[in-house]
């Protein structure tokens, strides 16, 4: 006998009122379950200027305001990412539901005492990791559980961007370096299409040229050799040195994936749908920047039309509060598989200083 979920009306805080923090009020203030929103940044009139947009209750400069507020069960963390951690602790030590952007932090550390906290939290929490719900990623997910490929032996995968946006990721926290806050997308999916397969060693080489010469300490190209437990292995890429006015406006990747009954290629460079225009196309991450040429659909998180937000990010977001509402399973990224993707991405990037391979405890 079918029975229907019990219902409960959320009330959401959002903490950090940056571009993905307006996104996903904007698209919480839409879902039928919520009735009450808070919003707080340390820019407070970043916060009513997304209050205003969203049509939020409650705007606040103080994150701990926002979320101890008796009208907020739920929160979505969307702060800077050196910032997660003390508004994530607070809100589960209040037993909320969390969401909170990637990584789930910038140290191993912070990431453990997060979990920590969940073991005696009555609240839960996801991480967003929005590329799991991009279309081409689930299909590539459910090929893998029907057995089509068989044992996975190999996965390659690179991923480039454009220095504009490498550049706005570094001024806003040095720590969010490709690697560590993009290439995680791509160790996410290794997480999520191979989760009882964990990675057991690391190899990586970085080259710096054009960043390192902007004064950041981040390298152009950082290429890795995964080994996972059962030997197959992971050869994954980043580059986010592409000239500023590269048509991409976001990511542009390919996987492919390679098994002893198949193999699976995924092009994800968006090149199949082009504008050209002399009238500029905006950045959806980055304002000051627009170009002429662009890869349409190339915006990681989805794109507007219809005066809507259409995209992965947009059905993460439904997918959670449907979750908050109803306790209907959702597909996020669980604050284990987030742990993990930071333990990897911090070991590419000292097997890179170091020169050596970094084993990983399984």
């Amino acid at each position: 006998m079918f029975h229907s979920p019990q219902r409960q009306q959320l009330g959401i805080a959002v903490i950090g009122a940056g571009r993905i923090g307006t996104m996903r009020a904007r698209l919480a203030a839409q879902h039928p379950a919520v009735n009450f929103i808070a919003v707080s940044d340390l820019n407070r009139d970043a916060a009513q200027a997304l209050a205003d947009k969203a049509g939020a209750q409650f705007v606040a400069s103080s994150n701990r305001e926002a979320i101890e507020h008796p009208s907020v069960n739920t929160v979505i963390v969307s702060t800077s990412e050196h910032e997660h951690t003390e508004a994530v602790l607070m809100a589960l030590a209040l037993g909320k539901k969390v969401l909170v952007e990637k990584p789930i932090a910038l140290k191993l550390e912070d990431a453990d005492k997060i979990l920590r906290a969940l073991e005696t939290s009555s609240g839960s929490l996801h991480v967003g990791y929005s590329r799991r719900f991009k279309r081409r990623y689930l299909l590539a997910k459910e090929q893998i559980v029907q057995g089509r490929l068989g044992t996975i032996t190999g996965i390659s995968a690179r991923l480039y961007n454009s220095r504009a946006q490498v550049f706005a990721m570094l001024k806003r926290d040095p720590g969010a370096t490709p690697v560590v806050d993009s290439l995680t997308y791509y160790i996410d999916f290794v997480n999520w299409w191979l989760p009882n397969n964990p990675v057991t060693e690391v190899w990586a080489r970085g080259q710096g040229g054009v960043i390192r010469d902007a004064g950041y300490d981040c390298d152009d190209v950082t290429f890795a050799v995964l080994t996972l437990a059962d030997g197959a292995l992971v050869n994954c890429n980043v580059s986010f040195a592409l000239p500023e006015k590269y048509p991409s406006l976001g990511y542009c990747g390919r996987i492919e994936i390679i098994g002893k009954d198949g193999v699976l290629l995924i092009d994800d460079d968006h090149m199949e749908q082009l504008l050209y225009t002399e009238k500029s196309i905006p950045h959806i991450y980055l304002p000051e920047v627009s170009v002429n040429m662009a890869f349409l659909g190339s915006s990681a998180p989805g794109d507007w039309a219809g005066g809507e937000f259409w995209g992965p990010l947009a059905s993460e977001t439904r997918n959670w509060l449907d979750y908050a509402a109803t306790g209907k399973p959702c597909a996020l990224t669980t604050p284990q598989e987030a742990r993990s993707n930071l333990e990897v991405t911090l070991a590419i990037e000292e097997a890179v200083q170091t020169g050596e391979s970094v084993r990983l405890a399984r």
